[in-house]
């Protein structure tokens, strides 16, 4: 039976997605060897469909350069993000933002600079509210 379709990248498509956020175009080979450093050595034809199956999901285009093909993301990491996280806070948290923050703020391993960060963001966000 076939696994149903997401709506969200699979973990191998995240990490093929990352991979090309961080730099693309490449080639098949460039991104066997980037999954292999990240400790997930595939075959090439492995590699060679799951891009494929991007492709067809919307994710990658490709481009043929001579007898290679080069792949790039269609996909913003921030648009997946978002989608994938307002998944969560509507899935596990019935739409509440503000009880994510609170799960993230009792179970993250914050340092001084990022609690700062969130403080300046929250306070900022409250003026914003005020009439």
């Amino acid at each position: 039976m076939a696994r149903p379709k997401s709506e969200h990248p699979t973990e191998l498509e995240l990490t093929i997605l990352k991979v090309l956020w961080e730099e693309s175009p490449l080639k098949v080979r460039e991104v066997r060897a980037a999954l292999s450093e990240l400790g997930r050595p595939l075959a090439h034809s492995s590699i060679i469909t799951t891009l494929n199956i991007m492709v067809d999901k919307g994710y990658l285009k490709r481009k043929p350069q001579g007898k290679l093909l080069l792949f790039s993301p269609v996909v913003s990491q921030a648009n997946v993000s978002k989608k994938m996280l307002g998944d969560v806070v509507d899935r596990v948290f019935d739409g509440s933002a503000g009880a994510v923050m609170l799960r993230l703020l009792e179970t993250a391993d914050l340092d001084r600079e990022e609690l700062l960060e969130l403080r300046k963001i929250i306070n900022r966000r409250a003026k914003e509210e005020l009439p």
